[in-house]
């Protein structure tokens, strides 16, 4: 039987990690801070980024919510973020996506000090990252590296396949790995024979954004999976193409009217050795990797 890595447990880790340091800094004279910047009123968004300030409430990291209307400029949010910037308790600035069409969101974000970008976008972070020198990496890709560490999981030496080859996910995740002493390629959907090149994948890490898209002929009997995907289904046709006779999903499916899924069809998962499950995987590790970021960028602004 393949096994299961668990997010829950593996982020769960982390955050107690996370608190210990909080802690230790407090002994210091300093909490780590961040401000949370939602626009406007997406429940999705709301959710989820009211997840992330309860989390810093509960590991005793200060956070803030700022929550402009949906009518902001960009103009007046590149004012928002230089105050924040300036804010000596603020340590760390996320800036909730999507935003409004009005708003310049690439501009916005390369407007926050790299030293408060947690979320790892910022250029600056980027070439940090390439160059194998202290950064803020994206949190879903550093969180994929946990999840393989913490797993006891082999990386050096290992070919790791990265199917995407996104700014947020695909290429920071390759760059990762490849600091790791993997071997990596990156394919997308232009590569050609792309189960060619799955195939040969030690570690196989799906980030392309397409439902089921990496099938069970396309992986390496025994090979670690490691599933990046949320693609929501909403019709009968969609759940039966990868869940038909699953009680346990038919009945959320029914509650809900929908249900999720990554990027590599559940049936693909029967050829691995380990694989991270849709729900329950990559994406628990997103707000506890955040939390070390936070924690991180309030160490390194000072120096410790």
């Amino acid at each position: 039987m393949p096994r299961i890595l668990d997010g829950a447990v593996i982020a769960a880790e982390i955050k107690q990690e996370v608190a210990a340091e909080v802690k230790q800094l407090a002994a210091q004279g300093v909490r780590p801070g961040l401000a949370a910047v939602l626009v406007g009123s997406v429940p999705a968004s709301q959710i989820y980024v009211r997840s992330k300030v309860q989390t810093c409430e509960d590991l005793g990291i200060y956070s803030e919510l700022i929550t402009p209307p949906d009518t902001v400029t960009t103009e007046e949010m590149f004012e928002l973020v230089a105050k924040l910037n300036d804010r000596d308790d603020i340590d760390g600035i996320l800036i909730q996506l999507p935003l409004p069409a009005q708003v310049d969101a690439k501009a916005l974000l390369d407007a926050i000090s790299p030293a408060k970008d947690v979320d790892g976008f910022h250029p600056v972070n980027a070439g940090r990252l390439q160059a194998g020198r202290p950064a803020l990496a994206p949190c879903t890709p550093a969180g994929i590296i946990e999840i393989l560490k913490r797993s006891n999981l082999p990386i050096a030496g290992q070919h790791a396949v990265v199917v995407g080859r996104s700014d947020l996910v695909g290429k920071p995740a390759a760059m990762l790995l490849l600091h790791q002493n993997a071997t990596v390629t990156i394919c997308h959907t232009k590569t050609r024979d792309l189960g060619a090149m799955t195939r040969q994948a030690d570690i196989l890490v799906a980030a392309i954004g397409r439902p089921g898209f990496i099938t069970p002929e396309m992986v390496k009997p025994g090979a670690t999976i490691i599933d990046v995907g949320i693609n929501r289904l909403n019709t009968r046709a969609e759940f039966d193409r990868f869940f038909a006779g699953n009680a346990r999903r038919e009945a959320t499916f029914a509650k809900r009217g929908s249900t999720i899924v990554g990027d590599v069809d559940p049936k693909a998962f029967e050829m691995a050795g380990a694989y991270t499950p849709v729900p329950g995987g990559v994406g628990l590790l997103t707000v506890a990797m955040l939390m070390a970021n936070t924690v991180h960028a309030a160490k390194m602004r000072r120096g410790l």
